[in-house]
């Protein structure tokens, strides 16, 4: 233990030399200040790429420890560049591609490629514009964003965080991919000459003004009184618009001044990442406004606790996230594994913690005090938990938290577009769970509430009796009865709510397209979609806890030690 403190004592002093010595230069997401001759710009989720007259290639950005999407040094005849979220990808002019970067979802499997005129880098996966009009793609598809085969007369692509979408030359407008809030809702959409992807997109009409998709939280499409556009560009959760006169205008999130542009002038090309925007000028330097570093040393620690793997013993609780899971240590910290990113993992330095719940990209910590901590994606501030008081329980889905207070009333936070935070009404509540886009309360007396999305029926609870235990999946609802045996309702595609034959079961939990329940002798049972092997748990036994996640099953051995099926690209 001695030897891991001094480790880490060494490396922070380390690590605070190099920032002192360097002046952060090599932790910030735009300090593009010295760049020049630079002829086109791109930015990803934490780093942004130049391309420079002579057909090289300069980056900066978040690339210490982890993908290595900065490491264009050595690129030379480059035409075209696109930073994605995790990775890099450059257009040489003999119509090859070249990647860089995370590889995980093989976005960078692009060698292969010929013929390509125009390239866009998405979130987790990359695609190409060849110049008979077809498109090809690669990397992560869950959602269909890579279905592109039988596109055609396409003149431009752009790949946004989970969707892509493609400008026909007839000024219409494809997308394949998450079709959540109306994100590819492009079907009527004429007139375009360009177009932009990221969490929405937008797309310039002729005559300069601007068209966008999905929901407005943030007033990134407060664009009506724009005019004289020339070209756009989408972030995380703001818009970009280049006007004529070389000026620029920006609407959207803005916590850390990334629409702060109204000063910009002599501008040519502008670019996007989640919290940055990127401006070249026609003297062929950069300016940049926004988010600088990754959150400093927190990000660092972030890493570092997911590469060390640490000690899983000792446990008391568990629970399970899309592409993370988070446990709770009988001494009242917390560790976790899986993908980094949006910071789900700084919760290391949390203490005095006696619940966990894993969101989808976030993670919450119930104090002893009654009090809650959250970390992680906070884009419909799902993490705003900070004067949470007098609350016994929490729960955490894809974009919301929901608590439980000691009065029985349930407090909740998040995206709310189907109303499932609307639970300021309920009353003598004695447990939670919220679900991708539905929010359940179990009663006192054992019956069940709910509220939000009800397009599979996984809210038609209000028969259900004699209930002890509830759990809200993807998009169904499973209820554990006092008898032992099982309830469920909605989605039942992969037979995940094919439960009625379970007995002595006395826990239970849902997962995105499964569930899973904890028999009273320490075995477990699974039903549902196992594409990913989550619901191999047959030879699991002395298991005292269990928690379903998107994609992975995670289970508490009576030793205090961690068993876990699945999905484990991310660690």
């Amino acid at each position: 233990m001695k030897k891991i403190l001094v480790f880490v004592l060494l490396s922070i002093l380390l690590i605070c030399v190099f920032v002192s010595y360097f002046g952060i230069r090599y932790l910030r997401l735009n300090d593009v200040s010295n760049w020049k001759n630079i002829v086109a710009i791109s930015a990803g989720a934490y780093h942004t790429v130049g391309l420079k007259s002579d057909g090289t290639v300069v980056a900066v950005g978040w690339f210490l420890f982890k993908h290595g999407q900065c490491k264009v040094k050595d690129w030379k005849n480059i035409v075209a560049i696109s930073a994605g979220g995790y990775h890099t990808v450059g257009l040489k002019k003999d119509g090859t591609v070249i990647a860089v970067g995370a590889d995980n979802d093989i976005q960078c499997n692009v060698s292969d490629w010929k013929d390509i005129v125009a390239i866009s880098a998405g979130e987790s996966h990359t695609v190409g514009l060849k110049k008979d009009g077809t498109v090809v793609a690669v990397g992560y598809n869950k959602h269909g964003e890579c279905n592109v085969n039988d596109w055609k007369d396409i003149v431009a692509v752009s790949a946004g965080y989970d969707h892509t979408i493609g400008l026909k030359k007839d000024g219409t407008v494809v997308a394949v991919g998450v079709k959540t809030n109306g994100r590819s809702n492009v079907e009527n959409w004429k007139d375009i000459k360009t177009i932009s992807d990221g969490y929405h997109s937008a797309g310039l009409k002729k005559d300069g003004t601007i068209v966008t998709t999905t929901i407005n939280k943030f007033e990134q499409h407060n664009i009506d009184n724009w005019t004289d556009i020339t070209a756009i560009s989408v972030g995380g959760g703001h818009t970009v618009g280049l006007k004529k006169d070389g000026t620029v205008v920006a609407v959207g999130y803005n916590e850390y001044g990334q629409c702060n542009v109204s000063d910009w002038k002599d501008i040519v090309s502008i670019a996007t990442g989640y919290d940055h925007t990127v401006g070249l000028k026609k003297d062929g330097t950069v300016v940049s406004v926004g988010k600088k570093v990754s959150d400093g040393l927190n990000t660092i620690f972030a890493i570092y606790i997911n590469e060390r793997k640490e000690d899983w013993k000792n446990m008391v609780a568990v629970s399970a996230g899309v592409y993370h899971t988070v446990g709770l240590k009988k001494d009242g910290t917390v560790i976790s594994v899986g993908d980094t990113r949006d910071g789900k993992y700084n919760s290391y330095r949390w203490k005095n913690i006696i619940a966990v719940s894993a969101g989808s990209y976030h993670t919450v910590g119930l104090k002893k005090d009654g009090t809650v901590s959250a970390v992680g994606n906070n884009v419909y501030e799902q993490c705003n938990v900070s004067n949470w008081k007098d609350i016994i329980a929490v729960s955490a889905n894809i974009f919301n938290t929901v608590g439980l207070k000691k009065d029985g009333t349930v407090i909740a936070v998040g995206y709310n577009e189907f109303k499932q935070c609307n639970v300021e009404n309920w009353k003598d509540i004695a447990a939670i769970s919220a679900g991708t886009f539905h929010t359940i309360g179990l009663k006192e007396n054992g019956t069940v509430v709910t509220i939000g999305n009800n397009k599979f029926g996984q809210c038609n609870v209000e028969s259900w009796e004699n209930i002890i235990a509830i759990s809200a999946g993807g998009y169904h609802t499973v209820g554990l009865k006092k008898d032992g045996t099982i309830v469920a309702v909605g989605d039942n595609k992969y037979g995940q709510c094919d439960v009625e034959n379970w007995e002595n079961i006395v826990a239970i939990s849902a997962g995105y397209k499964n569930t899973i329940g904890l028999k009273a002798d320490g075995r477990v049972i699974a039903i549902g979609d196992n594409e990913f092997g989550q619901c191999n748990v047959e030879s699991w036994e002395n298991i005292i806890a269990i928690s379903a996640g998107g994609y992975h099953t995670v289970g508490l051995n009576k030793d205090r030690t961690v068993v876990a099926v699945g999905y484990n690209e991310k660690g």
